[in-house]
């Protein structure tokens, strides 16, 4: 027995190491990015098993790590975890004087502040276990699951999991479990954009390598030794800028500012080649070395000894942030590709049905290269994500966020903005958890399923100018809109546009009768019956419901009289023969008949 025991205790450790080696969870999200965090938030909130893994030592990704901490789009859409973070961000700040917490106002914070806030928020979500300074080197398939071999502790660890995301910006793990990818300008006839160049260029945008600096006084001097390479010529067009005025513009809390400027500045010219794994490394040096000249040569041939970089924000070697801010890369073939069709066009097809979250980032176009094509996008309004941009669609089980998504090359130029992507992650994460709770595929989602799981967690489908999210049906409005019984309005004005609701405006017979007829077999006979004039009446509105829920009309009519106004808070008076008003049915029919159950399928066409 005592010969035995040291080869016992052997097999013992041998089993225990081994088991240490594998970790199972079911919902395995790659990359602290905007979206990867709010996806994994979501997901774990929906009571699924989740782990989110981080190379880096912060979440948030560009936003943070990447020193991108001014944000300004989706200022508007304080929806889920997007608008727990800008809340998070605002009370922070509020005693700070001057910090404008207005509802318009941008989200401003210095990049640790808002690591901090989402790690807190992390750490108060159960299900979720988070793995910062976690590199991912292989995955591959596990049925219909996965294994990603990641490092923890210098080890190889593999995690197995049902569903994967990669919300990393290159999609390099996508890439990997063979995800068909693209990139550069997409063709007129690939895409049917009217505004996409005749012929597909292989160009993307350019990187900035941000820089947080920091006013040290009108009479410090915060000098830096020259930086390797140093060439001031490539940062001579800014002794014609107001540079001053470029600071304000970028002003954060506590005396510091975000540069991220174009032209000559921080902004640096890329190819695809550069950013692949075997090349990235040896071009961020390059790019953190550019930005480094930026910030000497303000110093030195422009003046500006006591601005410099804030050496308590970042804990890399030269204080810039930890990765750079990338506008676009590789681009997954999806179940779906997201156009600009879907923004200025949303009911030429059926894809506005399916959205996961929204959208108002201005389009960006930072091109060094003179030979890129300048883009006249007419003004943006708030638009919608459909489902399918974000599932793989040769791969089962994969989900791909940030620049990886599935949208042309013009659509991408908005939607990689990280406020816009942190209110798509909110979707990526009830999808995710959706597969796993109801043990399904990629393959076989519920459109209204997942749309009312994000609901249920404050995130947006649909955005109203016109509309507060404080308004208490606002949830009605959002199912609504996702049948298309009320289809949303485009309004421009100058060099804005709005997407509105139009609450008070008048339900014609036209606007709602083709899709009440597609939704309800019992329509065509109402309809027949009934032979609504041109404007449909609170009564037609009424009879409508009475007709679908077996209700008796006099007794429903009653009822609504005396709730119209004290339990309702209609606006306008009861009054059976005027002209029912957009909000009024929206309530109504949401309520009583429930269009939203009606399901869809990932093109948002209607399943039967």
């Amino acid at each position: 027995m005592t010969k035995k025991l040291p080869v016992l205790l052997f097999i013992l450790f041998f089993v225990a190491t081994t088991f240490a080696e594998t970790i199972k969870t079911n919902v395995l999200v790659v990359g602290g990015t905007a979206s990867g965090t709010a996806a994994a938030v979501q997901s774990a909130r929906s009571k699924v098993k989740t782990m989110l893994i981080e190379p880096g030592p912060w979440l948030g990704g560009e936003m943070t790590a990447g020193g991108m901490c001014i944000l300004e789009g989706n200022k508007t859409m304080p929806s889920g975890v997007w608008g727990e973070f800008r809340s998070k961000v605002n009370e922070f700040y509020r005693h700070q004087p001057g910090f404008d917490t207005s509802a318009t106002a941008p989200v401003r914070f210095e990049p640790f502040v808002g690591a901090a806030i989402l790690k807190k928020l992390c750490d108060t979500v159960k299900n979720l276990t988070v793995k910062l300074k976690t590199p991912y080197t292989d995955v591959k398939k596990d049925g219909d699951g996965w294994e990603v071999t990641v490092t923890i502790d210098n080890k190889p660890v593999t995690i197995k999991a049902k569903v994967l995301v990669d919300a990393t910006p290159w999609a390099d793990l996508a890439t990997k479990a063979g995800a068909v990818m693209t990139s550069g300008f997409d063709s007129r006839a690939e895409t049917g954009e009217a505004l996409a160049p005749e012929k597909a260029l292989p160009l993307i945008e350019d990187v900035t390598w941000v820089a947080v600096v920091k006013d040290y006084g009108k009479t410090a001097h915060y000098l830096m030794p020259k930086p390797e390479d140093y060439d001031p010529s490539r940062y001579a067009c800014l002794k014609g800028m107001d540079i001053n005025k470029m600071l304000q513009g970028a002003k954060l809390p506590n005396s510091k500012y975000m540069i991220k400027w174009g032209e000559c500045a921080n902004s640096y010219g890329i190819t695809v080649e550069d950013l692949s794994p075997e090349k990235r490394e040896a071009f961020y040096k390059k790019l953190r070395l550019h930005t480094m000249g930026m910030i000497y040569f303000l110093q030195n041939e422009m003046g500006f000894k006591n601005i410099g970089i804030d050496d308590r924000e970042f804990g890399s070697s030269d204080n810039l942030p930890y990765i750079p801010f990338i506008r676009e890369y590789r681009r997954m073939t999806g179940d779906v590709r997201m156009t600009l069709n879907e923004i200025y066009t949303p009911y030429a097809n059926n894809l506005y049905r399916t959205s996961i979250g929204v959208g108002d980032a201005g389009f960006g176009q930072h091109y060094e290269d003179p030979e890129a094509p300048k883009t006249n996008y007419p003004p943006l309004p708030a638009y919608t994500i459909p489902l399918g941009a974000i599932v793989c669609r040769n791969v089962t089980n994969l989900f791909v966020t940030e620049k990886g998504m599935s949208t042309t090359h013009l659509v991408n130029a908005s939607t990689f903005y990280p406020s816009v992507q942190m209110t798509l992650g909110q979707g990526v994460g009830a999808a995710a958890a959706y597969c796993v709770f109801f043990e399904k595929t990629t393959k076989t989602l519920d459109v209204r399923t997942i749309q009312t799981e994000i609901l249920d967690y404050h995130g947006m489908l649909y955005s109203f100018a016109d509309v507060p999210v404080t308004d208490k049906y606002f949830r009605s409005l959002e199912q609504i809109s996702a049948t298309g019984l009320i289809k949303l309005v485009q309004e421009t004005k100058g060099r804005t546009a709005q997407t509105l609701f139009k609450p008070d405006s008048v339900i014609s017979t036209a606007d709602v009768k083709p899709m009440l007829m597609d939704l309800y077999t019992r329509a065509f006979i109402w309809f027949g019956r009934n032979k609504p004039g041109e404007q449909f009446t609170v009564a037609n509105l009424l009879s409508f419901i009475c007709d679908q829920t077996l209700t008796d009309p006099k007794s429903f009519q009653m009822m609504m009289q005396n709730q119209w106004q004290d339990v309702y808070k209609f606006s306008k008076p009861f009054d059976m023969d005027r002209p029912c008003t957009r909000y009024e049915f929206a309530v109504l029919m949401n309520k009583y008949v429930n269009p939203f159950k009606t399901k869809v399928d990932v093109n948002g066409k209607v399943v039967n």
